[in-house]
């Protein structure tokens, strides 16, 4: 068993976040994971997926595979 620690994540926050309180989220590297939180509550829950799920993901945003009707 070991005692290392990782060093602490550097989270970013989306392009897309805005400062007036709208949709924050920022994402963190954690190889071979992704962390996602909302950055109006970095204490709060935290989504971890595959790293390179969530890059398909985001592309897939990107394109607009996913926007709404």
């Amino acid at each position: 068993m070991s005692n290392l620690v990782p060093p602490p994540a550097r989270w970013r926050k989306s392009s897309h976040s805005t400062g007036t309180g709208g949709q924050c989220v920022e994402v963190a590297s954690f190889a071979p994971l992704a962390g996602v939180r909302d950055s109006k509550n970095p204490d709060g829950p935290k989504l971890f997926v595959v790293a390179d799920t969530w890059r398909e993901f985001t592309a897939q945003v990107k394109s607009g595979a996913h926007d709404l009707p």
